[in-house]
């Protein structure tokens, strides 16, 4: 299965693509779509969209797993977060991929075994778990890397709770 983690943003969206077979997981891909602060939002978004739709026709994922918005005080980024997503969930169903959508804690403790733990260890943890030679050099990349595994973890009992229904 291949999924394409991501973490949403309005100026910077982290990807990472992972394939897991019988010999494990393994990174395809992974970085940083950025969108220019000088652009409109509806320019920054239209760009966003285009961007996810080439990594789905480059990397054919099967899924798509994303961050969760979670509200902090900063509602201006909450909901350019938001917008992100929306555009995220947007390329994902006009290509008719199935999304999951997990919190940053979830996330954590999937790669972690801690919902606290600090973006320097999931860094980590992402490094080890895929076999990379170095850490993403970006949080945004290492955070998506995370919620694909979040996801190829969690996608057996899924299964298995789907199929009991």
């Amino acid at each position: 299965m291949i999924v394409l983690g991501i973490d949403p943003g309005l100026a910077a969206t982290g990807y990472g693509v992972v394939r897991s077979g019988a010999s494990g997981m393994a990174a395809l891909g992974g970085g940083v779509v950025r969108t220019a602060a000088g652009d409109g939002e509806e320019q920054r978004l239209v760009d966003l969209h285009d961007a996810v739709l080439s990594l789905i026709d480059e990397y054919s994922p099967e899924f798509v797993a994303l961050e969760r918005l979670y509200f902090n005080r900063n509602v201006s980024s909450a909901l350019a977060v938001g917008q992100a997503r929306g555009v995220v969930l947007l390329a994902a169903g006009q290509a008719g991929l199935p999304c999951s959508s997990y919190t940053p804690q979830q996330i954590k403790a999937a790669v972690c075994g801690s919902g606290s733990a600090g973006k320097d260890q999931v860094a980590r943890m992402v490094k080890a778990l895929l076999a990379l030679q170095a850490a993403p050099t970006s949080d945004h990349a290492s955070d998506a890397f995370a919620a694909a595994i979040c996801h190829l973890n969690s996608a057996p009992l899924s299964a298995a709770l789907a199929a009991q229904r």
